[in-house]
């Protein structure tokens, strides 16, 4: 380009005329051709309307690009018809008034108009503008802006979001995303996500979870409401349905699981690890409102036969497989319960100090038949972060954790305000 580009939204350029070198018109500004760029999605050819067809121009041959003038380098006869080909990206046809997820607010919106402007010497999305001004500007209403700021004595505040943390959730529109949106978005709160994934629609959703590694999936999935996260699992490809629910704690994917009908869980079990399907299978024995049903069945187990030292070490392996590693439960040859070691008893205790000697004995326990509230009675007379559950062989078989009791019986209200939390 011979000029430099300043900002300018797309708003004010759709429909404005191209003339070529020799001031002759050639026909309004149509769409823009995206491809991925160097820190912003850029321009790589514009697409003109005339009376007999469209055109596609390539970027580089563009002189002037401004809300007054579009100049091309070359007689019009140089260009071809645009073809459409699949796959292609325009800006004004794939992301204008489209959704997209702001991963820096955490919210769906809207697409009202779009910032380019130059980076790298190419035509750039800088931003999008989800505000009232954008629309205003998109709908060639500035006069009313401009009233409706005289009559609130203030601008209309701009609403605009930098492309680093926008997520399209049109499928085709995924090579367009940078690295730094999809990484914000594996770093959101799983309840964020699942009000995301509440707000869009099916085809959408398998966009946003597909640009999520598995484990963010998993949690995501999990605060959705049954009936959506039943529906999610069910239209979602069997493979990937079953990779996320191996990455889940295993009372949370039997959760998943119990809402499905048995064929699809049967499906997607037997696609799944056989030990993690069978830790899953175990769980999904129990009734729903029983303490076996509430339980996870991964915790840490060591021997009263070990040291603080190898207690140590043996929690620090087990932690990545585990949710809850507060406490390290003593078992014996049969897996019966001794009693508890609390990770603040290893830390302080000296290495070579018997497991024996720190253990604390009489733990409180619940069998798998109990009720919730005979478990949250029990957490809250003794102020138990978790409490291990006992098989009528008296062997142990999970654990319930505090938040796991505590969930079914907060009102809707309050389980919101503490997902955002």
């Amino acid at each position: 380009m011979t000029e430099e580009l300043n900002e300018v939204h797309l708003s004010r350029v759709l429909g404005k005329t191209v003339i070529n070198d020799r001031g002759k018109e050639i026909g309004t500004l149509d769409d823009l051709v995206m491809v991925p760029g160097e820190g912003f999605p850029q321009v790589s050819h514009i697409i003109v309307r005339n009376r007999k067809q469209r055109i596609v121009i390539p970027w580089p041959a563009i002189t002037l690009f401004n809300r007054f003038v579009i100049s091309v380098g070359r007689s019009v006869i140089d260009f071809p018809r645009h073809a459409s080909p699949e796959g292609e990206i325009l800006v004004k046809r794939d992301i204008l008034d489209k959704q997209i997820v702001d991963v820096d607010g955490a919210k769906v919106v809207r697409v009202n108009d779009i910032k380019l402007g130059s980076y790298l010497e190419f035509l750039c999305i800088l931003s999008v503008d989800i505000g009232l001004a954008g629309l205003l500007r998109r709908l060639g209403y500035d006069q009313v802006g401009k009233k409706i700021a005289a009559f609130l004595k203030k601008e209309i505040p701009r609403q605009e979001i930098s492309w680093e943390y926008v997520q399209p959730l049109e499928m085709n529109l995924s090579r367009l995303t940078l690295t730094m949106a999809q990484d914000q978005l594996s770093e959101m709160h799983p309840a964020d996500l699942a009000t995301i994934i509440s707000n869009i629609s099916h085809q959408q959703i398998q966009t946003v979870l597909t640009s999520l590694d598995t484990e963010t999936a998993g949690e995501a999935i999990h605060e959705l409401e049954p009936e959506l996260r039943s529906r999610v699992i069910t239209e979602m490809d069997s493979e990937l349905a079953s990779d996320i629910l191996e990455e889940m704690e295993p009372d949370e994917a039997a959760d998943v699981l119990g809402d499905l009908s048995e064929e699809k869980a049967q499906e997607l079990l037997n696609l799944m690890e056989p030990e993690e399907a069978e830790e899953i299978q175990e769980l999904m024995e129990h009734e729903d409102d029983t303490a076996g049903g509430l339980m996870n069945n991964s915790f840490i187990t060591i021997s009263a036969a070990t040291t603080a030292g190898e207690a140590f070490q043996e929690v620090r392996r087990s932690a990545p497989e585990v949710e809850m590693i507060y406490y390290a439960y003593v078992l014996d040859e049969d897996e019966r319960l001794v009693g508890v070691v609390s990770l603040r008893d290893l830390l302080i205790s000296s290495p070579e100090t018997p497991i024996a000697e720190i253990l604390t004995e009489n733990v409180k326990s619940v069998p798998v038949g109990a009720e919730p509230e005979a478990v949250l009675e029990l957490i809250a007379k003794y102020n138990l972060i978790a409490v291990p559950v006992l098989d009528p062989d008296e062997k142990m078989a999970g654990i319930i954790m505090v938040d796991d009791i505590l969930e079914p019986f907060l009102p809707e209200e309050l389980k919101r305000k503490r997902h955002t939390q």
